[in-house]
């Protein structure tokens, strides 16, 4: 994610001063982002690299059965993305840098540090340590940093501790997988979640594929706690602290041949199945196309929802339709939309009437660039007409008036200069709230970032609560923001296990230039329609909503 923000502080306190603990020059990928963002910084800076001099304890994938043979397996399917555990060497980073070697004393698979390097680390004054090395922390060098000692935990902090990492939760079909920022205790039970991240699971069978987004993804979770310590200080952060949450209250470890052997054969079952399917089915798409119902659809009342009573809207071969945005025009619903020709895979925005008996007129061509466009969100502004598009593939956030409705826009200005997705535009109150999905290529759309100003096209200004979500279920919108039954309601897409799987309609319970709330509601979910197995946006005008919805598809009916 290009996000240069939180490598400047505006703060005039002094330099955050960072030990790292490590057990060599060689780290994973993934921490080497890491300490290249705070290289990068103007607010914090290495002081003292501790190396691990002792000899290594034994890690806990060290297993010589089936477990072993699937990640040989496995490890292979990692080619198609960069691997976020291939070994880099850091050792640039530390060429200034105080080196201070330890010998730990291991403690029944812990790590003790003698007293004398304790003492050392403490003279140097650090902010914070921050554990790029190192077995499982125990003793006073968790206290020798004045905010204490910082590591990553992949997994859910309460759901899997031990490891493999992001193995489990294939095994157990969980939808989540989650990366944390933690600050260590005495016992992992009593760690502090500083920052935590849910992202989607990747269904199937491999481990290395779903490992890719938690590890990269969270990349900046340490950066962006280093920059909040440096310009509001460790209160904020401890205001954030979430009380502790037991969970399973249960350690994983390496599978084994037990566990791996039924797992392995549903795994193989499942494949042959798949195959059957593709020989007799041919190629499937996730085939994408609006719904659109007249009458009673509320997400504002507490009811189960779901696509029952849809029409939907045959798309011209060859194309999908998705993300539609209804306003009204002179009396009449219109409808805007993502209109995507498999052949160019670059959509273009289109919009229609939609008539009395919920069909939509002939589509109307209203905004097309040389890269994919998508998310149309439109709305009014002391009576003119705005949209602001996804334009991701061009890493800004874009401005359209509308100068002749409905098909002649200009560009007004260039908001955001971001990989931002599914920008949602609210007005209240004399304020502009942009709600702003930044997507980081390998860790997906898992930030959402709150922005507001004083005018349309006025200086965007960060809130304070940044980010405001970091859970794939909620942290992409679903369609414009309205208020019902005197609720304010944000849709978004729950991502979890698979891309616009439903969509959750969330209440906004604080809103101003300090504080930020939400709260889950109704799910509206692909019950009513056979097959279909997602929806990802929601658009209502009146008593007009249209959604849409995705079902997997032979190729040779839609291309």
């Amino acid at each position: 994610m290009h996000a240069p923000w939180f490598l400047n502080s505006t703060s005039r306190a002094p330099h955050l001063r960072i030990g790292v603990l490590l057990d060599g020059s060689m780290l994973p990928a993934y921490l080497a982002e890491a300490l290249e963002y705070i290289a990068s910084s103007n607010f914090a800076r290495l002081d003292l690299a501790v190396f691990n001099a002792g000899a290594p304890l034994p890690t806990d994938e060290t297993n010589t059965g089936l477990f072993a043979r699937y990640m040989a397996w496995d490890a292979k399917r990692i080619s198609e993305s960069p691997d976020p555990l291939a070994e880099v060497d850091c050792a640039r980073y530390f060429k200034d840098v105080e080196s201070l070697p330890v010998t730990p004393i291991a403690d029944n698979g812990f790590h003790r540090f003698p007293d004398d390097a304790v003492a050392r680390i403490r003279e140097k004054k650090l902010d914070v340590l921050v554990k790029f090395g190192f077995k499982d922390l125990r003793g006073d060098i968790l206290h020798a940093a004045r905010y204490g000692v910082w590591s990553y935990h992949h997994g859910d902090p309460d759901q899997y501790r031990g490891g493999p990492p992001y193995f489990w939760e294939v095994y157990e079909d969980n939808l989540l997988s989650c990366a944390a920022l933690e600050r260590l205790a005495e016992s992992s039970d009593e760690n502090q979640v500083l920052y935590k991240g849910f992202f989607a699971t990747i269904q199937g069978s491999s481990r290395a594929r779903n490992r890719v987004q938690p590890y990269w993804g969270s990349t900046t979770f340490l950066i962006q706690k280093l920059h909040q310590l440096h310009e509001s200080g460790w209160a904020s952060i401890e205001a954030e602290i979430p009380p502790h949450d037991q969970g399973q209250n249960k350690r994983h470890t390496v599978p084994t041949d037990a566990q791996m052997l039924p797992w392995l054969s549903k795994i193989l079952l499942h494949a042959c199945v798949q195959r059957a399917r593709y020989l007799i089915v041919g190629e499937e798409l996730p085939h994408w196309m609006l719904g659109v119902k007249t009458g009673n659809n509320s997400p504002g009342k507490r009811t189960p929802l779901d696509l029952s009573g849809f029409r939907w809207i045959q798309t011209p071969r060859g194309h999908f339709y998705a993300d539609p945005f209804v306003i009204e025009h002179d009396g009449k619903p219109w409808v805007f939309f993502e209109d995507l020709p498999y052949s160019t895979q670059k959509g273009i925005i289109v919009c229609a009437e939609i008539n009395a008996d919920s069909k939509l007129s002939q589509t109307i061509p209203v905004l097309e660039k040389p890269y994919h466009l998508s998310y149309p969100c439109i709305f009014r502004d002391h009576g003119e007409l705005y949209m602001v598009p996804e334009t991701v593939a061009d890493e800004t956030v874009q401005l359209y008036r509308c100068q002749r409705f409905p098909d002649v826009w200009e560009q007004v200005k260039v908001l955001l200069r971001a990989p931002a997705v599914d920008t949602t535009v609210w007005i209240e109150n004399g304020l502009y709230w942009f709600f702003v999905t930044l997507q980081e290529s390998r860790g997906g759309g898992l930030q959402l970032w709150l922005f507001y100003s004083h005018s349309l096209t006025g200086e965007l200004i960060r809130h304070p609560r940044n980010p405001i979500s970091t859970d794939i279920r909620f942290s992409r919108g679903a369609g414009a923001i309205f208020r019902e039954d005197g609720k304010l309601l944000r849709p978004s897409q729950d991502c979890s296990g698979s891309y616009g799987r439903l969509i959750v309609f969330n209440e906004i319970t604080a809103l101003n230039e300090r504080e930020y709330s939400e709260r889950p509601g109704v799910v509206l979910d692909t019950h009513g329609v056979p097959n279909m197995i997602g929806t990802h946006s929601y658009g209502r005008v009146n008593d007009v909503v249209v959604v849409d919805g995705c079902v997997p598809t032979p190729a040779k009916k839609v291309l």
